[in-house]
């Protein structure tokens, strides 16, 4: 499966690549087709399930977890005081999925600057937006960040909108990151370094559940 807007990033160089090859420049040709071939490898859209029970939350992207840390003051403000952040490279899968089963309470964008989503600052002057869910499980943060290459970030959502565990809730092109918010009793599951898989990898467990 593939996400719809990846379609045009597909069609668009394939077609043209081998338009190009027939009428005698196959290594430009090659060249876009390689460039499709890699685009439908970009927007590919598995089918997750998370299994844990419900009280988890699990990863809302694929990547490398690579800071477990306190938050920044507002989303300390909010509740949300504790911070995950999973690096997605451009091999990744860059569809993002809901964390938790819940309804968005809130979102704001921010179109900020194009820093590589490996720094720290990313988190705080790159283009991104926020959204927070609650659920029975609780109250979670996300933040998408893109990253240098980026070029867009898709949100699918509206605040009042439901979404359940694993469900798709956007997308980042070429390159980024995601910053996962917990509350203080949240026992986080993943160490940095720990690769996750969006929609499948336990990433915390909220409080009042058997571990």
């Amino acid at each position: 499966m593939i996400a719809p807007e990846g379609w045009p990033f597909v069609l668009v160089p394939a077609l043209a690549g081998a338009l190009v090859w027939r009428t005698g420049w196959p290594w430009i040709g090659g060249f876009l087709i390689v460039v499709g071939l890699f685009a439908l490898l970009f927007f590919r859209n598995p089918s997750r399930t998370c299994a844990a029970d419900p009280m988890v939350a699990c990863s809302p992207a694929d990547g490398k977890i690579i800071k477990i840390s306190g938050a920044p003051p507002d989303m300390v403000e909010r509740g949300l005081p504790r911070q995950v952040s999973i690096f997605m490279s451009v091999f990744n899968v860059h569809v993002n999925r809901a964390a938790i089963a819940g309804s968005l309470v809130h979102y704001s964008y921010n179109p900020g600057r194009k820093i590589s989503a490996f720094k720290e600052k990313a988190s705080l002057e790159n283009e991104q937006n926020l959204s927070i869910w609650e659920g029975p499980a609780g109250r979670i943060g996300l933040k998408q960040i893109a990253g240098l290459v980026a070029r867009r970030i898709v949100f699918d959502h509206a605040v009042g909108d439901t979404v359940a565990r694993g469900q798709r809730i956007g997308l980042i092109r070429y390159g980024s990151r995601v910053d996962v918010f917990l509350p203080e009793d949240a026992a986080i599951l993943v160490t940095l370094g720990d690769t996750v898989r969006g929609g499948e990898s336990p990433i915390a467990r909220f409080a009042g559940t058997s571990p």
